[in-house]
Formats: structure tokens, C-alpha cells, sequence
């Protein structure tokens, strides 16, 4: 064979290598993959980000339901939570979803189908009965650097981050075409093994991977340390104007929290609310969130807050109206946590409202 002739002999091997390899599925992944957003200059929010900030409204958290590792007791329920969701006035629904217990545990890390098949259908009928939804990822424990939960399984450390990037590949191109009132909340409180410098450095990676299957669809990120408003100042967003912020306030902690079996060692029972100090102490974060939103033109979203049911009833209605009039005074729009469990306001066993809570939160 001529010398000619070798080298077209190689380039055709060469190119059918190329061509084979690209069109084998990748089965290493890794943050190359996935390059981050500029975040250097965030513009401030779009009118577009601005009317769904405020359409969210007065709205609800649908609890356990897919926050669990298996699907959740209420999933069968689902037309019965939005019906009452409707019937109680609010006008917005916060979907926790913990996508890592349904996900492949090595590269390409897929989501379960039968578990995205279920997740889209409470979605759709919630679109389809006029909700807003705001759809996030909730629990992942090892992203936090947290012991497990039962029945969660560990991932090689070292594909953690590119793990929770692939998945919201998944679910960005699974979702793209979905309403616009579909809104996509990137992580639920960030902490741990998330510190500041981390996380604005994957929020930017995983914003740029959601924006090239959804390029305009409104986006919701949270700060630090529990999405709480202190970190504020801390959040690098990346420079994007369809973004809505963030934070949770469930202050004072030893009001909300008291009897609460997961904080240890727990707060006493008993305690009472809403005094002037306690006052101000609901207040300050929704200042801290304000002045920041003022200063950065980015909405906020109070996505939890809410009185565990250990507390006395009474004082549980007062602080839910005060923390209410408090939020929409400074032009919060919020979710309750939550619809129908510890913090609920509907019982699912017996099918009814906690009338006074109901009306803390939606009456006028």
C-alpha cells in the first residue's frame, strides 16, 4: 500500500472511531461537562421573573408525598390535595422531590421512570387545575455532607456535584415544554458541606445546564446555611434575570420547633407566641431579605415557614397570621410548610381544615 493510500486508510479509521464514539453513550461525566454561568454581573430580575414572583401568591407545600425514598403516603391523594388546595385559597403549590433516591448511582445517572412518570403527573394536575408550581430538589443528603436517611444509598464521593447536575439535566429537558407556570427551585437549604464558595459555584453550573434545554423559564435559588436570610449577602447569583430568590424563616426556632423529635437535644413544650421580642425576631430576617431584594431587584419567595404541631393551637394561628401580614407587607409572596403533616393545615385523616389556621393564612 502506497504511502498515500496509509494515510487515507488512517484518516477513514480515524473518523468511523469519531463517529462511534460519539454516538456511544457517555459512561464517564464529569464538571467539564457541565460549565458555569458568568456570575459577575446579575442584571436583576425581568418582568417576566416579577409577575411570577407575585402570581405565586399565598401558597401551600405538598408534604409528604415525593420528600420520601420511596413515593410518599399521600401520592394517592393527589386529586384530593389539589381540590383542597383550591378550596382553601391559596394559589401555589411547593413540590419537594428527593430525586437522588431515584437516581442511578454511577454515570449517566438516571432518573427512575416510573418515578418521573409520577412526579409529571402530580405536576400536570396541578398545572391543569391553575396552580403555580414551584418544583424542587429536596433532601439530598450527601450533596449537605449529611448521615443518610433510611433506605438512601451512598454514591462514589467524588460524582456527588456531577450527579445533582446530570439530574437536573434530566429534568430540565424532561420539563421543558411545560407550562410557564412551572417553576424549577435548583436545591431546598443548602448547608454543611455547601458552603457559600461551593454553592455559588454549582448553582452556576447547574443554571447554565437548565437554560439550554429551558432558556427563559423562571428559575428559584436559596442561600446558604438553610436558605436563611443572613447569607443573603453571601449569594453570588449567576448573571441571569428569570431568577426568583429564596429563604426560609420558621424564627423564633424554639416557638416553631418546640417538641420536635429530629432537633436534638429538642426544645421544651409550652412556649407561647407572639410576644414583642418574638415579634422582632420574625421580623428581622423578612428586613435582612428586603434590604437585599431592594438592593440586587430580585424578588423573594418565603418558600417554608410555619408552627410544628406540638405548640398550643392559639398561639400556632397567631403567629401564622402575624409571620402572613409581615411577609406581604414587605411584597413577600410564600408557602406554607405544610399541607397536610406535622405543620399541616389540612388533616388527611379525617378529610378537614384546621379552620383557624386555614384563615390565619388565606382569610382576610
Amino acid at each position: 500500500m502506497s504511502v498515500r493510500y496509509t494515510d487515507l486508510f488512517r484518516f477513514a479509521i480515524a473518523i468511523s472511531l469519531a463517529l462511534l464514539l460519539s454516538a456511544c453513550p457517555k459512561d464517564q461525566i464529569g464538571l467539564e461537562d457541565f460549565p458555569p454561568m458568568a456570575n459577575d454581573n446579575p442584571p436583576g430580575a425581568s418582568p417576566d421573573a416579577l409577575a411570577t414572583a407575585s402570581a405565586l401568591g399565598r401558597g401551600v407545600n405538598f408534604d409528604r408525598m415525593f420528600e420520601w425514598t420511596t413515593v410518599g403516603e399521600d401520592f394517592a391523594g393527589v386529586d384530593e390535595l389539589i381540590a383542597k388546595a383550591q378550596e382553601g385559597g391559596f394559589t401555589s403549590i411547593r413540590l419537594p422531590i428527593r430525586w437522588s433516591s431515584h437516581a442511578e448511582a454511577a454515570a449517566p445517572f438516571t432518573i427512575d421512570p416510573l418515578f418521573f412518570t409520577q412526579v409529571e403527573s402530580a405536576v400536570d394536575r396541578a398545572l391543569a387545575a391553575g396552580f403555580y408550581v414551584v418544583m424542587n430538589m429536596h433532601h439530598h443528603r450527601q450533596l449537605d455532607g449529611d448521615p443518610l436517611d433510611g433506605g438512601e444509598y451512598a454514591v462514589a464521593e467524588g460524582v456527588v456535584d456531577v450527579r445533582f447536575l446530570s439530574m437536573w439535566q434530566q429534568i430540565a429537558r424532561r420539563y421543558r415544554n411545560k407550562s410557564d407556570r412551572l417553576v424549577f427551585e435548583l436545591y431546598n437549604e443548602p448547608h454543611g458541606r455547601l458552603t457559600d464558595m461551593k454553592w455559588n459555584e454549582l448553582i452556576a453550573r447547574a443554571l447554565n445546564t437548565v437554560r439550554k434545554s429551558n432558556p427563559q423559564r423562571v428559575v428559584m435559588i436559596g442561600s446558604t446555611w438553610w436558605n436563611t436570610a443572613g447569607t443573603l449577602a453571601e449569594l453570588r447569583l449567576p448573571n441571569d434575570a428569570n431568577l426568583i430568590v429564596t429563604i426560609h424563616n420558621y424564627e423564633p426556632f424554639n416557638f416553631t420547633h418546640q417538641g420536635a423529635a429530629w432537633i436534638s437535644p429538642p426544645f421544651p413544650t409550652g412556649i407561647t407566641c407572639c410576644s414583642p421580642e418574638q415579634q422582632a425576631q420574625i421580623v428581622a430576617p423578612l428586613d435582612v431579605a428586603k434590604s437585599w431584594s431592594d438592593a440586587n431587584r430580585y424578588p423573594i419567595f418565603v418558600g417554608e415557614f410555619g408552627a410544628y404541631s406540638t405548640a398550643a393551637m392559639e398561639s400556632r394561628v397567631d403567629f401564622t397570621r402575624y409571620a402572613r401580614d409581615q411577609m406581604e407587607a414587605r411584597g413577600m409572596t410564600w408557602a406554607y410548610w405544610e399541607m397536610a403533616s406535622g405543620f399541616g393545615v389540612y388533616d388527611n385523616a379525617t378529610h378537614t381544615w384546621n379552620v383557624d389556621l386555614l384563615n390565619a393564612l388565606t382569610g382576610n
